[in-house]
């Protein structure tokens, strides 16, 4: 599986382009906004996008989501749905923000832990790790050893917790019970700044790390 990174939006969100090489079937996590941009990167690529992949409902991670689906009619699958409540309190997360008004929506399937989902012949993994908001999933590709983990864990930081139904202490089970053990050879995308391991994170980050 590719994938390429493309920050989108004044947060500089790490919208994710990913795609299988042997059919050309892809799909985008996380799309934050700009969606002409992140069109024509999978344009330029020869790509098919088939699906909206979202890791949780904050605006910055799905603000064209949306959009997307209702131009490709394609599927939005995703985050868990205790984040309901952050899908559906979007037009007022845009007037907090500043952004462009963007519609409250459902998505197609709501992801639960252990659930899978295949962009042409990959899979990707589904992890439930609540803290940086109750309903946060995680996409982890096994075979590539990557993870495209949102708002989690970042290189050198953690997820904030100070949002509504934020959780410190979940959080910090998300990373150590249910990401750390997947080794610390996979990389991982998060939804800000540059990738990392798990193995960097998990000897050195101050708020999670060994020392800690």
């Amino acid at each position: 599986m590719k994938h390429l990174v493309i920050p989108v939006t004044p947060f500089q969100q790490n919208c994710s382009l990913v795609w299988c090489e042997a059919s050309g079937q892809a799909a985008l996590i996380d799309p934050g906004g700009e969606t002409e941009r992140l069109l024509d990167a999978a344009a330029q690529r020869d790509l098919q996008l088939g699906q909206v992949l979202l890791t949780h409902g904050h605006l910055d991670h799905v603000g064209a989501a949306g959009e997307l689906a209702q131009r490709l009619g394609i599927p939005i699958l995703g985050p868990h749905r205790d984040d309901a409540f952050l899908l559906e309190s979007l037009p007022d997360q845009c007037a907090m923000f500043g952004f462009p008004p963007v519609e409250a929506f459902s998505p197609d399937r709501w992801l639960d832990d252990g659930d899978t989902v295949n962009i042409g012949e990959e899979t990707l993994q589904v992890i439930h790790c609540p803290g940086h908001t109750p309903g946060h999933v995680v996409f982890y590709h096994a075979a590539g050893r990557l993870a495209f983990v949102g708002d989690v864990l970042f290189h050198d930081s953690i997820g904030r917790t100070d949002f509504p139904r934020g959780n410190a202490a979940a959080l910090l089970r998300s990373i150590r019970e249910r990401l750390f053990p997947l080794g610390d050879d996979v990389t991982f995308v998060p939804g800000h700044g540059p990738d990392s391991t798990f193995g960097r994170e998990r000897r050195y980050n101050p708020y999670v790390g060994e020392d800690v």
